[in-house]
């Protein structure tokens, strides 16, 4: 049977990268695997077809000897051309899986990344919004001091893991499919301890606070993270450090809320402010502010002062003061007092004018409900 074009077979252009034939190569391989099809001659003999086209052309002499004679310039030379040669199905999918189940063909491969860390800090509202610098304790494994990462006890060494010969890892073979794998006696490090040190008891870390100081950025709110690379967990066995995160949380303050960039306070005025106006002094995160109250103001009448509210983290405007006014209403007032007022509601009575809008057209409701209802049992 005459060979397709290796191109053809992996699908891709002649011009291919090595990344791209990678990529196709190891979808293919996947798609048509003995494992995945058994019992099925076609999908092997594709599979054939798929593994000699990749070794030929990821390898860049034959690739450019087959890209200048074709099949003649190459036949023969390929492991996979007569069979399935070399390693046969277990390196192929060495190559297809290693990076999933942890490592290629050879190298040490006891090395791990530190865990990440998480401290939850709790700020103000200004610290918040304003931004801070803080000093944190945080406890995290470190190197041990008695036997300096080692895990042995002191005049003692580690020895060379006899399950994995200090590689780290061990190659499990199930029929075609073969994992490497992170060896269970020494769980990677190449290394096993027979005395251990008693501080560490083997582990060569150990448990300490360490002091750090992170600078907070302001308009940071519940629910941000700040991350400090490589303050996490110290690696393993030459491993990188992992990452702290601080997970930020705001407390409550006593006189604003923050909705994104805005805050919100309530600010109370009474009754003779709300009906005649007049001007008084509202709060913000930095000082006071004039808010003027023009007259027959109602509970719940909001007012908008630009610029006081939280400058964005990422950037951008700062948000506004949202004030809400509520009116209230006198208490623990004289017998003079009370006269007063009965005579003033009685003088607004005798009127005849609206003076308060909001209970006539809720007076007004309520009659057009009643007047419905009756209506109904009528019919």
């Amino acid at each position: 049977m005459e060979k397709r074009d290796y191109y053809e077979v992996l699908g891709v252009s002649r011009n291919a990268s090595g990344v791209e034939l990678k990529k196709a190569y190891r979808r293919l391989a996947m798609k048509f695997h003995p494992d995945r099809n058994p019992d099925d001659a076609e999908a092997e003999a594709r599979f054939k077809e798929v593994k000699e086209a990749y070794e030929v052309l990821n390898d860049s002499q034959k690739r450019a000897a087959y890209d200048q004679f074709g099949h003649a310039g190459v036949d023969g030379q390929s492991p996979g051309a007569g069979g399935f040669g070399g390693g046969g199905f277990g390196d192929i999918f060495g190559d297809v899986f290693g990076d999933i189940f942890g490592g290629g063909r050879g190298g040490h491969q006891g090395a791990y990344r530190g865990s990440d860390l998480q401290y939850n800090l709790e700020l103000t509202l200004e610290e918040a919004v304003f931004g801070v610098q803080k000093e944190l304790t945080i406890p995290r494994m470190e190197e041990c001091d008695v036997c300096h990462g080692s895990g042995a006890r002191e005049g003692s060494e580690p020895v060379t893991c006899h399950s994995c010969s200090g590689l780290g890892q061990v190659r499990m073979q199930q029929g075609f499919f073969s994992v490497q794998q992170t060896c269970p006696t020494c769980r990677g490090s190449g290394k096993i301890i027979p005395d251990p040190c008693p501080a560490c008891r083997g582990e060569g870390r150990a448990r300490k606070n360490r002091a750090i100081s992170v600078k907070i950025p302001a308009g940071v709110d519940t629910g941000d993270r700040v991350r400090l690379s490589g303050e996490g967990e110290p690696g393993i066995n030459g491993g990188p450090p992992g990452d702290l995160f601080i997970q930020v949380h705001v407390k409550k303050h006593k006189l604003f809320e923050r909705d994104g960039d805005d805050l919100y306070c309530e600010v109370p005025i009474s009754f003779v402010t709300a009906t005649l106006g007049g001007e008084l002094e509202a709060p913000t995160l930095d000082g006071k502010v004039k808010l003027k109250i023009p007259p027959e103001t109602q509970t719940g009448k909001r007012f908008r002062i630009r610029g006081k509210g939280v400058k964005p983290v990422r950037g951008g405007p700062e948000g506004d003061l949202i004030c809400e006014v509520v009116v209230e209403t006198p208490v623990k007032l004289s017998k003079e007092q009370k006269t007063l007022l009965k005579a003033f509601h009685e003088s607004l009575e005798k009127s005849g004018r609206k003076h308060s809008p909001q209970m006539h057209s809720w007076t007004d409701g309520v009659k057009g409900f009643f007047e419905d209802i009756k209506e109904k049992f009528k019919q």
